[in-house]
């Protein structure tokens, strides 16, 4: 079984994309590695945040609705992302989160790691993690986030499940994590993957959410290749769920299925990558990217989409 397992992206709904951008980019000091649309409704934005090489196990993506209403999380779900950050970076991400205005509480403590916590303007659970340092990591000189102490990756997903068994089935025989330790209602699983590496499932009553800002669409893991992933919807088909054909989302191709628990889980290839038909050295956020079957209406798609200052 691939090491390369653990999260590839995960996506989120959201509100404003002008606030969205901000927040993660001139707050948290994220690099945007893509700005494009949503394939399936191309009048709105798909934005994506990641490290510095827009790495698998690093791109956190939304979609906007400036209209969209605030969600409410439920059980089903997964309802926190944790992002991992230098163990050494503790008193500066204190500094910058007082200075951006950002209320957090902690340090706290969990699975033996410090973090701090917070939301998002919509209302997004977010965590940062303070656990090592990707050795080999390029920073993004952009940031300003200085180099040391910038965002490296997801640490974890956090799912809020009122029936786990089947879900841990899932996650344990089909996309090769395993079970490492328990607090209270929260179970850690883990893959050797150096980003992405785990994800927590809470054990909580049924709770009926509410879809919208701030609420997770999916969460995505990673497969080395096409034939990797290939082989992966086989043993979701012999799980006995319902996976999707294989879509090509031009910079992954991936597929899709709704697990036992709820949650909507996605498997998606390494590549081509976020930077497919861009110079990875220039600023992503300077301009729209389009798959090239949506090329075509590029002026019909731009005259639908509100401008972000950068």
């Amino acid at each position: 079984m691939s090491k390369y397992r653990g999260l590839h992206h995960i996506s989120v709904i959201a509100g404003d994309p002008q606030e969205n951008y901000d927040f993660y980019v001139k707050k948290l000091g994220m690099r945007m590695v893509k700005k494009t649309v949503n394939q399936d409704d191309p009048t709105k934005y798909h934005l994506f945040y990641a490290n510095s090489e827009g790495s698998p196990g690093s791109s956190l993506t939304f979609f906007p609705w400036p209209r969209a209403r605030q969600g409410d999380s439920g059980s089903g779900e997964a309802t926190a992302v944790s992002l991992a950050v230098p163990e050494s970076s503790l008193d500066y991400w204190q500094e910058r989160l007082d200075e951006q205005n950002i209320p957090y509480s902690g340090p706290l403590i969990r699975f033996g790691k410090k973090y701090l916590s917070f939301k998002d303007p919509d209302g997004l659970q977010l965590h940062l993690v303070f656990d090592g340092q990707k050795i080999d990591l390029k920073s993004w000189n952009k940031s300003p986030v200085p180099d040391k102490y910038q965002i490296q990756g997801f640490w974890s997903t956090t799912l809020r499940l009122h029936e786990m068994d089947h879900t841990e089935q899932v996650l344990t025989s089909i996309l090769g994590f395993k079970k490492v330790a328990s607090e209270e209602n929260a179970t850690l699983y883990k893959t050797e993957s150096e980003l992405g590496h785990s994800v927590i499932i809470e054990e909580v009553p049924f709770s009926q959410g509410q879809s919208g800002a701030g609420i997770v669409h999916h969460v995505a893991f990673q497969t080395e290749d096409a034939e990797d992933l290939k082989e992966l919807r086989h043993e979701v088909l012999r799980f006995g769920l319902q996976p999707t054909e294989i879509i090509d989302r031009h910079f992954f191709k991936s597929v899709y299925y709704r697990t036992p628990g709820g949650v909507l889980f996605e498997m998606a290839t390494h590549g081509p990558g976020y930077f497919v038909n861009s110079d990875p050295s220039e600023d992503q956020a300077q301009k729209l990217e389009l798959t090239p079957w949506h090329e075509t209406r590029r002026t019909e798609i731009e005259a639908a989409l509100p401008t972000i200052e950068v």
